[in-house]
C-alpha cells in the first residue's frame, strides 16, 4: 500500500492503537482518538477515568520518542482485511498554540470533544514512514 493510501485509511479509522516502550523496553499499547493533519498524528489526554495522571504513555515518550500507531480493519470476509501502520517521534506538549492546536483539531473531529475538549496533556507524533497491508 502506498504512503497515500495509508494517509487516507489512517485518517478516516475512528480510533488507532498507540505503542510505546520507555527504558525499561516494555511494550506498552493503548487505543486513542487521533486526528491526523499532514504528516502528524495528534492525541490528547482526555477527561476518560484514567487510574493516575502518571500515565505510562507519556512518560515513556519522555524516555523513548520512538512510537508506532496502527489502525486495523477486520472483516469475518478475509478480502475486506487491511492494516496501516505510523512510525514516528512523539513529542509531549502541556500547553501554548500547540496543544491547543490540538485540541482544536480532536474537537473539530470528535463531536464528544465540542462540549468537553481534553484538557491534558497532547501528543504531536511526526511521522517518518508509513507501512500497510491490504488483502485486496
Amino acid at each position: 500500500m502506498d504512503p497515500d493510501e495509508c494517509r487516507r485509511r489512517f485518517a478516516a479509522a475512528d480510533h488507532a492503537y498507540l505503542a510505546t516502550t520507555g527504558t525499561d523496553a516494555m511494550p506498552h499499547l493503548v487505543p486513542v482518538t487521533h486526528a491526523l493533519v499532514d504528516d502528524q498524528v495528534l492525541l490528547a489526554v482526555d477527561h476518560k477515568p484514567k487510574r493516575t495522571p502518571a500515565l505510562r504513555r507519556l512518560r515513556n515518550i519522555a524516555e523513548n520518542p520512538r512510537v508506532s500507531l496502527l489502525v486495523d480493519h477486520y472483516r469475518d470476509d478475509w478480502e475486506l482485511l487491511w492494516w496501516v501502520r505510523a512510525d514516528a517521534r512523539a513529542e509531549v506538549v502541556t500547553h501554548g498554540p500547540a496543544h491547543d492546536w490540538v485540541v482544536a483539531e480532536l474537537s473539530a473531529r470528535y463531536p464528544q470533544y465540542q462540549g468537553r475538549p481534553p484538557t491534558g496533556p497532547a501528543i504531536v507524533a511526526h511521522v517518518d514512514r508509513w507501512t500497510g497491508w491490504s488483502a485486496a
